[in-house]
């Protein structure tokens, strides 16, 4: 899961899954809250590491569901729970359900203050037959820009990559025509020696566009969400990504209750 991917996203799209904005003061919030969705993407994006080696082929369609529940505990705390799969047939999944090949959980903290979030998420990443451990911290404010800052840390792995640190910077404006809401979120990352197999350094910028529209004819609080995001990245510093410049699609659904 990955908030810079096409998932878990909490800088992505995606995705990703804590809500940021600030509940109306004058109605009672709900004790659980929670977003699930259904997304088609073109490429599975890892802070930055194209992890199915797409590159520029928008030759696979990759299937992203993802819960994520949110418990007022009072007084601007949030309790946050989540899980996001990723399912191909890219690979023989090792996880025992057909074409799984990633579950990622997550659990945490939220706490809302003024214009300010901050969250704090312990996660699970498993996939290829082993676990990726993450400590993620973003504060965000809001505002037209919607900046915020993510502290990504791998603190436990059995990958041949380091544990350590990305750092991402992010602006996400947006703005409503008519039913239409339209954000282009930009982020750049830095990281930590080996985090994805390279130098420390500059990791990636990206720059999307991505609409949402809810779906009025449906029952329940649906939306239909589509976005496109161009990646520059640094080989250098990840290496393992099959070309520097690709494009990214996203298509999907979302019921918000």
């Amino acid at each position: 899961m990955n908030f810079l991917s096409a998932a878990p996203v909490m800088l992505g799209l995606s995705c990703l899954p804590v809500q940021t904005a600030l509940a109306d003061s004058d109605a009672e919030a709900p004790f659980v809250s929670g977003t699930l969705s259904f997304v088609a993407d073109t490429h599975f994006i890892s802070y930055g590491q194209d992890v199915w080696g797409a590159g520029n082929e928008w030759n696979d369609v990759l299937f992203h569901p993802s819960l994520e529940l949110t418990f007022d505990l009072g007084r601007g705390f949030k309790g946050i729970l989540g899980t996001w799969w990723d399912v191909n047939d890219n690979a023989a999944t090792s996880i025992g359900r057909k074409d799984v090949q990633e579950i990622d959980v997550w659990v945490g903290l939220g706490y809302e203050v003024q214009n300010f979030t901050f969250t704090l998420l312990y996660q699970e990443w498993m996939y290829g037959g082993q676990n990726e451990r993450i400590v993620d911290f973003k504060v965000g404010y809001a505002h037209w820009l919607n900046p915020s800052l993510t502290l990504h840390a791998r603190v436990d792995d059995e990958l041949p990559f380091d544990t350590g640190l990305v750092t991402v910077l992010g602006v996400a404006p947006s703005k409503e025509f008519g039913i239409v809401t339209v954000s282009v979120p930009v982020n750049v990352s830095f990281d930590t020696d080996n985090y994805h197999g390279g130098d420390a350094g500059f990791g990636f910028v990206s720059i999307g566009v991505s609409a949402g529209v809810p779906l009025t004819f449906v029952k329940g609080n649906w939306s239909l969400n589509a976005g496109i995001t161009y990646y520059h990245t640094n080989d250098k510093v990840i290496p393992v990504n099959p070309d520097e410049d690709f494009v990214t699609g996203s298509l999907g659904v979302s019921l918000a209750f």
